[in-house]
């Protein structure tokens, strides 16, 4: 299932499980199809509460789930710590690399491989009022490659993302009426969906990249989303582009 099958079922769905499993089955044509989804919660001082233990948005091997939330492994986690900190998708095997890990870090790392999650990439998920989800895919393969699935699985994650917020909690959005952005704000989604800068957008539709970016926070604000990501896939799924 390609990405645009992916947006197509996701749309005529209610239902968490069945949303859960589409992701996993376009996840699994990519060699990634351990995934877990989850909600990163605060408080003051920041407190990492970890993947939602839910069965049906996690599923990792049933024996490390387990040692997992038993052991409270999502305190010492590295993926949970960093993906606050980080703006976009990351690899798991790049962490070490970055960051003077703790022992603990590493436990959790190297009991992961060895309970078959070989190679994962995690990707933040921001939303207002900064909150914080994160999709994690992982692969049971030696030779898979993250770094080349890293664009695919990103923008499935943020089109599961939305489809789930909109199922398990209906938007102000979906509740209050139609949403209605202007063509031009329509124009400037679709060119940024085409993987388009500002600068280049503005060249394209002959208006400064000032003017584009004045569209692309009114398509923003009106879609009730936080980032051009955000705009593009909820603007996909209420079919106004």
């Amino acid at each position: 299932m390609d990405l645009f099958s992916f947006i197509e079922c996701a749309k005529r769905t209610n239902s968490i499980k069945a949303l859960f499993d589409l992701l996993v089955s376009c996840a699994s044509e990519e060699g990634f199809g351990e995934v877990a989804y989850g909600a990163l919660t605060f408080a003051e001082p920041p407190r990492l509460q970890g993947y939602l233990p839910r069965a049906v948005t996690v599923n990792f091997p049933a024996d490390w789930c387990h040692r997992y939330f038993d052991r409270n492994y999502h305190v010492i986690d590295p993926v949970v710590r960093r993906t606050p900190m980080l703006p976009g998708p990351f690899l798991w095997d790049e962490l070490a690399k970055q960051y003077q890990l703790q022992a603990a870090e590493h436990v959790v790392l190297d009991e992961a491989r060895e309970a078959g999650l070989k190679h994962g990439m995690s990707i933040p998920l921001f939303g207002p009022f900064g909150r914080v989800s994160v999709v994690s895919f992982a692969s049971p393969f030696d030779d898979a490659d993250p770094q080349y699935r890293m664009s695919h699985l990103n923008a499935l994650a943020w089109h599961f993302h939305v489809a789930f917020a909109e199922i398990a909690r209906p938007s102000d959005i979906s509740c209050n009426g139609k949403v209605t952005i202007s063509e031009r704000e329509k124009d400037c989604l679709r060119w940024v969906a085409e993987g388009k800068s500002s600068w280049e957008i503005g060249m394209i539709l002959r208006v400064s990249e000032n003017t584009v970016n004045f569209h692309l926070k009114n398509a923003i604000r009106k879609l009730g989303t936080t980032n051009r990501t955000q705009a593009i896939v909820r603007a996909i799924r209420l079919n106004l582009v």
